[in-house]
């Protein structure tokens, strides 16, 4: 191992064991087995059911970013490919999503951009039921308002840049010919990649993104993906027969929170952060410490073994393996 990849494993190993510190403070470890091993099963099969729906809803928008050029069944294992790899420290997962649309015949530009997109409505939905959901406590913790805010103002400077270049497609055209001008050091470097070529069906893409229609499909599958993902977790709650508390309020902010961790790039597969997103939750609607905690593992548990069924279906039904994958990410942009 390099001393990079060293430096990577003992910050992982460090950030997950902290997280993990945090949401098994102060319950004892056996407390947290006994909870899960009493969790009834029949609920845990149905949130699988919930969370490889959430995947195909998700494959199902990302066909429909990419004009449908690709099979339902493909953009399902590209989705899940990602998801896979997001398990890994610094989340490669969406490079390799871009790689693997690559190979499609799909441009890069298109690729890259339409993920971005797809973050930002993500974020955003998050963003609003988190905003819903905290509403609800007598009192918001400073830190996740805080956060709550920043996530806020990125997701809106994100649309705006989008809105923008949709709607004045020279722009692009011109900041390049300004770098061409400017900084030759710089054109140098990117000319290979053929970046005018790249930004054209960047702005091509996004001309025909931002219309009424398809921004209208966008949020609804988006809306209907996240639904799944938030069964996904009631189920699991069902299953640990979690009581007295108001089951929606903690679905939403277990969900929420936990997402936010991947904003944790070091970690490997979240575990740790999810975990205390998941406690954090529990605590704030007055869940036994005992229950969030096992909540916590079983939830992790059940979306990372989603992930890895699906994502290394993924792979072998595409021909990939996943050393491909990573290594291509760094030829992408000149494939085209």
């Amino acid at each position: 191992m390099t001393r990079r990849q060293i430096a990577l494993l003992i910050a992982s190993l460090a950030v997950s064991g902290l997280f993990l510190w945090l949401a098994l403070r102060d319950v004892p470890l056996q407390d947290v087995i006994d909870t899960i091993q009493n969790a009834d099963w029949m609920w845990i099969a149905l949130s699988f059911v919930f969370a490889t729906g959430a995947l195909f809803l998700r494959g199902l928008r990302w066909r429909m970013l990419l004009d449908e050029q690709v099979t339902v069944w493909r953009a399902f294992l590209m989705f899940s490919v990602t998801m896979l790899l997001n398990q890994l420290p610094l989340r490669i997962g969406e490079v390799g999503r871009v790689v693997l649309t690559a190979r499609a015949g799909i441009p890069v530009g298109v690729a890259a951009s339409a993920v971005i997109v797809e973050r930002l409505v993500d974020t955003l939905l998050v963003v609003i039921a988190l905003a819903l959901a905290l509403s609800r406590l007598p009192a918001t913790p400073p830190l996740i308002a805080q956060t709550l805010t920043l996530f806020a103002v990125g997701v809106a400077i994100g649309f705006g840049l989008i809105v923008l270049v949709a709607r004045r497609p020279q722009i692009g055209t011109a900041v390049l010919d300004r770098v061409e001008r400017h900084l030759p050091v710089v054109w140098r470097l990117i000319a290979r990649f053929n970046p005018r070529k790249f930004v054209g069906d960047i702005q091509t893409w996004l001309y025909g993104m931002v219309t009424p229609r398809k921004l209208g499909a966008l949020i609804g599958w988006t809306l209907i993906g996240w639904v799944c993902s938030f069964a996904t977790f009631y189920c699991l709650q069902s299953a640990l027969r979690i009581e007295n508390i108001d089951m929606i309020l903690a679905m939403v902010l277990g969900v929420t929170l936990a997402t936010f961790t991947v904003a944790i790039p070091v970690s490997m597969a979240s575990v740790g952060p999810f975990q205390g997103a998941v406690r954090a939750a529990g605590d704030l609607v007055g869940m036994s410490p005992a229950a969030s905690a096992a909540l916590g593992f079983i939830a992790h548990g059940t979306t990372v073994f989603s992930y890895a069924l699906w994502g290394v279906t993924g792979l072998i039904a595409l021909g990939v393996s996943l050393g491909d994958v990573v290594r291509k990410r760094e030829s992408a942009p000149s494939a085209q």
